[in-house]
């Protein structure tokens, strides 16, 4: 099943609103490397805001108010569920607190992290199904390329002073202060959450948008960690992991 935007000029100009705001998410995440402090920490609050409505545009463009609704409820709720009971219990990821540089809190949870769990928790919906038939073979292959965004994202943010993890006794080589349970604790609430989206079904649409903010989010962390905020090994270890589903998916789109 098809859900597009009926073909009018108003409806022409709408369908441009998630190329300007992919097109503006990627301009902002080339600035993040050449600026710093309070800067930085604004930057990243507005890139993560920008990337957000570039998603939830598209889905409301492709697939229509209601399917866009509850995504975005599914989505951020889980999202801030998750975070609030690791914040306070340790579990899933591991002991772990965020500092105040990220904006408002809500459940002592910065409100725009639930918002970063929405934004790209939407091309990974779209690349499981594209690279999956069913909807466990979906949820799973989603799942993973969701989680697997965290070898790069974690490291950044840590390093940056956003949150820290209290108790580290493993971790990924490259990546000192973030314990193994971490990622663990986002590969089992990313396959969760991508599970729950499976409901809202498949529908057949334009997403050259989320794929390019997909395949973009992983050569430029892959690109940023090694030339940028040195960390060669988060680029290799990120680059694998993230590459195992990210390769098979810019394959398949390039098949067609």
């Amino acid at each position: 099943m098809t859900t597009t935007v009926a073909a009018t000029p108003a409806a022409a100009v709408l369908r441009r609103v998630p190329v300007v705001l992919a097109a503006a998410t990627v301009l902002l995440q080339i600035g993040y490397p050449l600026v710093t402090g309070e800067v930085r920490d604004r930057l990243t609050v507005v890139t993560v805001a920008v990337f957000f409505l570039a998603s939830t545009s598209h889905a409301l463009v492709h697939r229509g108010a209601r399917w866009t609704a509850l995504f975005v409820l599914i989505t951020t709720g889980f999202g801030l569920l998750a975070e609030a009971v690791g914040t306070a219990t340790g579990v899933p990821f591991g002991q772990y607190d965020y500092a105040d540089s990220l904006g408002p809190k809500l459940l002592s949870v910065p409100v725009v992290i639930p918002l970063a769990w929405a934004m790209f928790a939407y091309p990974c919906l779209l690349v499981g199904q594209r690279l999956a038939r069913t909807a466990v073979g979906a949820a799973a292959v989603g799942g993973a390329a969701l989680a697997s965004w965290d070898l790069f994202l974690d490291p950044q943010m840590v390093s940056a002073g956003h949150w820290r993890f209290t108790d580290v006794q493993a971790s990924l080589p490259g990546a000192p202060g973030i314990p193994l349970s971490n990622y663990l604790g986002w590969l089992l609430v990313a396959v969760v959450m991508l599970g729950v989206l499976q409901l809202l079904g498949r529908r057949s649409a334009d997403d050259r948008v989320p794929a390019a903010l997909f395949l973009w989010t992983y050569a430029s962390s892959v690109l940023a960690n090694a030339a940028f905020f040195g960390r060669p090994v988060v680029a290799l270890v990120g680059g694998i992991g993230m590459g195992l589903v990210a390769v098979p998916y810019a394959l398949s789109l390039r098949r067609g």
